[in-house]
């Protein structure tokens, strides 16, 4: 039989267990390998305040941003397989140019990673809170984050919190208008009537074809973000 101090100990060590177990699904000084040669990249590159700048992961970067929207002002600073708290850091050094608009979208490989929605949250918060202290003229837009299609079955990290996607976009709705920051809604222009990503939209149910960066744009253009 074990006395009361002997069980409180083992209580006591299930919880640190428990919490040292969750803790291992995620962590935040994770960064792609790609990460450093990338902020390297971007930090040796000229930023001014004509400068659109749009920031994210391997949805972003697989962009030609500049082609796409036609102008010589727009960056891409997407870094594939970034998440939240690589993309902190990444504006805390990219920032210096003081640009006109900032497009995020970020969280994606977050949540494939095991981040909890409220850590995630609570990014989205520091980043604007970054970008108003070193750049306060710069206009903020958060994206939403885009619909999966696990029909693809390649990314399956990447489908399995696909019932959190709506209910992360829904806090970014309501807190950017809150905060009068910019909000973009791509989720419904790229969802089919299930709630996936539109599969003509996609090669694997997570990243975009031609096509779904060209509905992008149109959702862009048709908000007047980009002319």
């Amino acid at each position: 039989m074990m006395n009361k101090s002997t069980r409180l100990l083992l209580c006591c060590i299930v919880v640190v267990c428990t919490q040292t177990a969750l803790q291992a699904q995620w962590d935040s000084t994770y960064r792609p390998d790609i990460y450093k040669a990338r902020v390297e990249l971007f930090t040796s590159l000229p930023a001014g305040k004509k400068d659109m700048v749009f920031y994210g992961n391997s949805i972003t970067f697989w962009g030609d941003w500049p082609e796409l929207l036609g102008s010589r002002n727009v960056k891409n600073r997407g870094i594939p397989g970034d998440t939240g708290f690589g993309l902190l850091e990444l504006l805390s050094k990219t920032m210096n140019g003081k640009p006109k608009r900032v497009f995020i979208m970020i969280g994606i490989n977050d949540l494939a990673r095991g981040i909890p929605q409220d850590v995630i949250i609570n990014n989205y918060k520091r980043m604007a809170a970054c970008i108003r202290a070193g750049s306060p003229e710069t206009k903020i837009y958060f994206q939403s984050l885009l619909p999966v299609n696990e029909s693809f079955g390649k990314l399956k990290n990447h489908y399995r919190r696909a019932d959190e996607i709506p209910i992360i976009n829904d806090f970014l709705r309501k807190w950017t208008q809150e905060e009068g920051i910019g909000y973009v809604d791509l989720f419904n222009a790229m969802a089919d009537e299930n709630g996936r990503l539109k599969a003509s939209y996609t090669w694997d149910g997570v990243h975009l074809s031609l096509e779904g960066y060209r509905t992008w744009v149109s959702v862009l253009r048709k908000e007047k973000l980009i002319r």
